[in-house]
């Protein structure tokens, strides 16, 4: 039950918004995810990564690879939990330093599982799994703590925004 207990928290510490909002996809809702939010109290981190490492205990794989922001705390968190290495891609490539969009390592031929809080469009997720691919990784699956509806190649969520939204009722 670790799943209702997830949703009882998301509610409880306000992660689940009701009013008028544009998503990073562009489009409006009158609902708002906020894991970032929600990942800043550990025991809601804690049960969103026992979680996604129950959804991808069968998905054989090296690494894990997000997007910041959202995807940051997670891939962290399954990192611990799995003891897996992963890398982490910025929005932009930086213009300084080593001038580069990706920390950490990708091999050729090595596993990825993306992971992203919450999945609109899968925009985000597809722009990690292209850069993983141009690297010369395969991309196993894509985790999503929400999925708000999007239907994309090989996306294991959490919960859905309905689940979400009937539990909330």
């Amino acid at each position: 039950m670790v799943k209702e207990e997830l949703i009882r928290r998301l509610k409880e510490v306000g992660a689940l918004k009701f009013g008028e909002f544009v998503l990073s996809s562009g489009q409006r809702s009158n609902v708002y995810i906020d894991i970032k939010h929600a990942c800043t109290y550990p025991d809601v981190l804690k049960l969103i990564t026992e979680l996604m490492a129950e959804r991808v205990k069968n998905v054989d794989f090296d690494k894990i690879a997000c997007i910041e922001l959202g995807g940051v705390p997670l891939a962290v968190a399954l990192s611990l939990r799995l003891n897996k290495p992963l890398v982490i891609f910025r929005k932009q490539k930086k213009d300084y330093g080593i001038e580069d969009d990706c920390i950490g390592v990708i091999e050729p031929g090595e596993r990825f599982v993306v992971v992203e809080d919450v999945t609109t469009t899968g925009r985000s997720a597809l722009s990690v799994v292209e850069r993983v691919e141009k690297r010369g990784g395969i991309v196993k699956a894509i985790l999503s703590v929400v999925n708000r509806g999007a239907e994309i190649q090989n996306l294991i969520s959490i919960l859905t925004l309905d689940e979400l939204i009937s539990e909330s009722s």
